[in-house]
C-alpha cells in the first residue's frame, strides 16, 4: 500500500507548489497562533487555492474555540480537521468533518486506550512528547507503538529524508506528515528537502 505523505505547516505560495509538485498527498495549514508557522483561515484560504483535487487540505487546532474552527473551515476548502490539545471526542466530532487527534508519545500513555478514546477518528497521530504543542522536530521512540492499535496510524515526530524511510518500513503507517524536517527555516519549506523526502518515502514503498 501507498504511504500517504502530508507536507505541513506551509506558508507560501511557492511552497504549496512545490509539495504539490513532489507528490504529496495532503496539505497541512497551522491554525495556532503561537506556531511560527501560523496561517489566518484568510491567508490559509489563498494558499489553498493553488491545491489541485485530490491532494486533500488539513486544518490544524490547538484548544481553539468551536466557532473559530467553524469560522475556519467556512473560509477554505478543509477536508480533514487535525487536533494537537486536549480536545476530547465530543469536541472533536461536533464539525460533522474527518478528523485525526493527535497523541504526543511518552512511556506511560497508553495509546490503545488513547485511540479507544477517539473510536470516529479518521486516524490516530502519533508525535513526540515535547513542553507545549508540536513535536519540536524530535523523534520518539517507535518501539512504544503498540501492535494492536485500533486506528489507522500518521507518523510524525522528527522525520527526515535521512530517516523516513527506516520509519515506513519498521512502522508501516498509512500516512507519514513532515513539516520541520523539510525546513530551511520555520514556516519556510526547502524545495529539495521536500522532493527528497517524498522520494525517500516512495522507495521504502517499493522495498516492501
Amino acid at each position: 500500500m501507498k504511504t500517504r505523505i502530508k507536507i505541513c505547516g506551509l506558508t507560501r505560495e511557492a511552497d504549496v507548489d512545490a509539495a504539490v509538485a513532489a507528490g504529496a498527498d495532503a496539505l497541512g495549514f497551522v491554525f495556532y497562533p503561537p506556531s511560527p508557522r501560523y496561517v489566518t483561515p484568510q491567508r490559509a484560504a489563498e494558499l489553498a487555492s493553488r491545491v489541485p483535487p485530490f491532494v486533500d487540505v488539513v486544518g490544524l487546532f490547538v484548544n481553539e474555540a468551536p466557532e473559530a474552527v467553524r469560522a475556519a473551515c467556512a473560509t477554505l476548502p478543509i477536508n480533514v480537521l487535525q487536533f494537537h490539545g486536549d480536545e476530547d471526542a465530543a469536541y472533536c466530532r461536533q464539525f460533522s468533518r474527518p478528523y485525526l487527534r493527535a497523541a504526543r508519545v511518552r512511556p506511560g500513555l497508553d495509546l490503545v486506550e488513547f485511540a479507544g478514546s477517539f473510536p470516529d477518528a479518521r486516524g490516530l497521530l502519533l508525535d513526540a512528547f515535547v513542553e507545549g504543542y508540536g513535536g519540536g522536530g524530535h523523534v520518539f521512540d517507535w518501539t512504544l507503538i503498540p501492535p494492536d492499535l485500533p486506528s489507522y496510524l500518521v507518523l510524525s515526530g522528527g522525520l527526515t529524508a535521512d530517516n523516513v524511510g527506516e520509519a515506513v518500513r519498521r512502522v508501516r503507517p498509512v500516512a507519514v506528515d513532515v513539516s520541520s524536517g523539510v525546513e530551511a527555516g520555520k514556516g519556510i519549506k526547502d524545495h529539495s528537502k521536500i522532493a527528497a523526502f517524498v522520494a525517500a518515502v516512495r522507495k521504502a514503498d517499493e522495498s516492501l
